[in-house]
This record gives structure tokens, C-alpha cells and sequence, in this order.
């Protein structure tokens, strides 16, 4: 989650990743590279609009490499891209959506926005989708990164306040394939813009206030072109087995910290246990009563993290998928 970015002035506009030049910065200030060869490569990867300084400015989503060429161990793009250019991969036209909760913390003492000093609000209940000033804390914030993703082209579909005081949601997607990393990473960079702003930290801690109170995921809604078409329920089901033989695998790669999350309780599975169901917010993946009645859709796969790596989580469900054979 150590989003960082560094700016450059170009000699005029550019539309293409293609067109912009790689660059470097110093990976022994970041820890990812020795002191005596410190030079990290940035190769531009996406471009979106830039809403903070807005005219032709752009934001370039970019991974970083050594000056050989390989991806750095953090560099995690590269090897789902050469998941998603699987012709296999590519003929099913993978479609995410990606649920991303987050808490928005007070700066100085680390405590969620909205509630007393030292103390605790309510018991939830009243916040979920709620308004009222005694429930619903940083919407302005909320809805500023709302309008910033829509300028910059993410592909943002909705905002809602969640069950945590102080906690909310936001979804990117539809997105095809990589593309769905790549808006959910810089979405997140144009929030962490925001709050600094606001002078607010959040948080994508998967459980940030221990006890009785939500913990904070990032569901991903997943279909291929096979799962969307007639018949597509019978391959959601056998999607969905391929994920349970591969459960452990999946678990150790969404995130950090979700053991204190995945309980059993509030809206999660036990980490330890794959259950999937209809409409059932207690299992690892939900199935939507319309994709039940239709015979055809896509299912939420409920256990990563809010911390998840959307390169990782997204390439990995397409690899379990389609190219994994249980046998």
C-alpha cells in the first residue's frame, strides 16, 4: 500500500503510454534497491486524466524494474499481464468489479473519523448507506473523490457509506482484465491526494478497530464471456469449485492481516473454511439472486482484503479459473 509519485513536465500532451519516456528514482530512499546501484526504472503502463492539475495534465500509472529489465520482487503487474495476455485468458474477456472498503482516520490520534477521542459511537446498525451528521463522517471527502475518478476516466460505478462509522466504499468497474488493477491502484492514489488535502489519513487496514465492529474488504465481482452466456451458471459453479481446491493459495495471496478480519462474523467466512452460497453474505463467494434466476452473471468473491494487491487478486481468479486444471 506505499503509494508513492514523483512529476515531470513533457513537451506536450501525450494519449499513450506507448509515446511517454521510462524514467527512474532512487530505489535505496525506498528500500528496493542497494545504495551503490540505486537507479529503479518506471515504465509507463496506463494514463489518465489528471484531476488535481486538470488541462492536459496527466496521471501515468507506471511498474518499476531493474535497469536490466526484470520487475522488482514488489513489482507486481508484470506477472499478471502475462496472465491476461493468455489467449486463454484474453477469449473469455474477464470482467471485474472491485468493492474497495477503507476507514477515514483522524491525524493525529489514529482514531476513526467521526467517532469521540478515547471513545466509541453507536452500535452499528444505523451508519450502512446512512445520512445525518450523526451518522454519515467525511462525506465531502467521499464524494471529492467521487468527481476526481470520474475526471480522470476510472471507471468508478458507485460510493456508499458502510457498516463502520467512518468507514466507506467505493467500486471500480466493470473493468476488463489488467485494466481493472490499474483504475483500482490510481483510484486509490487520487483518495490518499484527497485526504492528504483534508488532512485526514485513511486506512486499509482489513480489521482497524478490533471488537464488535466491521472489518474493511475489497469483494471482487468476477465473470467471463462463458459465465455471461447461456448455460453460464454451470460454469460459475465450476468456477467456483476450482476456487475452493484452491482456497489456502488464494488466502495467503489477498492481503495482510485478514485473519483478523475473516471470522465467521460480520459479513465474512471463516478464513479457514470455503463456503459459497446464494445471497449469503456470510460465505467466501456469493452468488446474486439474479444470476441464480437467470441462469447466467457473475459471483462475488468475498475474502480479499481492503490492503489486496488487485494485480495479484484479479489475475489469480482468472488463472484458478480458466487455466488451472484440477486435475
Amino acid at each position: 500500500m506505499d503509494l508513492r509519485s514523483k512529476a515531470r513536465t513533457l513537451a506536450g500532451p501525450v494519449d499513450d503510454p506507448k509515446k511517454l519516456p521510462k524514467w527512474n528514482y532512487d530505489g535505496s530512499s525506498t528500500g528496493q534497491a542497494p545504495g551503490e546501484d540505486s537507479e529503479v526504472i518506471l515504465y509507463p503502463q496506463a494514463i489518465f486524466k489528471d484531476p488535481f492539475r486538470r488541462g492536459n495534465n496527466i496521471l501515468v500509472m507506471c511498474d518499476a524494474y531493474t535497469p536490466a529489465g526484470e520487475p522488482i520482487p514488489s513489482n507486481k503487474r508484470c506477472a499478471a499481464a502475462k496472465i491476461f495476455s493468455n489467449p486463454e485468458v484474453e477469449k473469455e474477456v474477464p470482467w471485474y468489479g472491485i468493492e474497495q472498503e477503507y476507514t477515514l482516520l483522524q491525524k493525529d490520534v489514529n482514531w476513526p473519523l467521526g467517532w469521540p477521542q478515547g471513545g466509541f459511537p453507536g452500535p452499528q446498525g444505523p451508519y450502512y448507506c446512512g445520512i445525518g451528521a450523526d451518522k454519515a463522517f467525511g462525506r465531502d471527502i467521499v464524494d471529492a473523490h467521487y468527481k476526481a475518478c470520474l475526471w480522470a476516466g476510472i471507471n468508478i460505478s458507485g460510493i456508499n457509506g458502510e457498516v463502520m462509522p467512518g468507514q466507506w466504499e467505493f467500486q471500480v468497474g466493470p473493468a476488463v482484465g489488467i485494466s481493472a488493477g490499474d483504475e483500482l491502484w490510481v483510484a486509490r492514489y487520487i483518495l490518499e491526494r484527497i485526504t492528504e488535502i483534508a488532512g485526514v489519513v485513511v486506512s486499509f487496514d482489513p480489521k482497524p478497530i478490533p471488537g464488535d465492529w466491521n472489518g474493511a474488504g475489497a469483494h471482487c465481482n468476477y465473470s467471463t464471456k462463458s459465465m455471461r452466456e447461456e448455460g453460464g451458471y454451470e460454469v460459475i459453479k465450476k468456477a467456483i469449485e476450482k476456487l475452493s481446491l484452491r482456497h489456502k493459495e488464494h488466502i495467503a495471496a489477498y492481503g495482510d492481516g485478514n485473519e483478523r478480519r475473516l471470522t465467521g462474523r460480520h459479513e465474512t467466512a471463516d478464513i479457514n473454511t470455503f463456503l459459497w452460497g446464494v445471497a449469503n453474505r456470510g460465505a467466501s463467494v456469493r452468488v446474486g439472486r439474479d444470476t441464480e434466476k437467470e441462469g447466467k452473471g457473475y459471483f462475488e468473491d468475498r475474502r480479499p482484503a481492503s490492503n489486496m494487491d488487485p494485480y495479484v487478486v484479479t489475475s489469480m481468479i482468472a488463472e484458478t479459473t480458466i487455466l488451472w486444471n484440477k486435475s
